[in-house]
């Protein structure tokens, strides 16, 4: 009976360990869905940056259509 009373002592230790590590788990688990929700709101700024960017790409090049005449009859002149 002592044998079988330390083995039970054994694994409820066991089961303690086995408890805390769920717990550092499960904390670990809350820090890495925050990293991944700071990495989620990173690409959805750098999505934001990106459209920005195309749209000031589209203005740039609607400015440039009024230009492209006086540009045209430039060329003479700089070859």
């Amino acid at each position: 009976m002592a044998i079988y009373g330390s083995s039970d002592a054994i694994n409820v230790i066991y089961g303690i360990n086995n408890a805390i590590c769920g717990i550092k788990n499960s904390i670990y688990g809350i820090f890495n869905s925050i990293y991944g929700i700071n990495n989620s709101i990173y690409g959805i700024n750098n999505a934001i940056y990106g459209i920005n960017s195309a749209i000031n790409d589209i203005i740039n090049a609607l400015f440039m259509i009024p230009l492209m005449p006086f540009t045209a009859s430039m060329v003479p002149f700089l070859a």
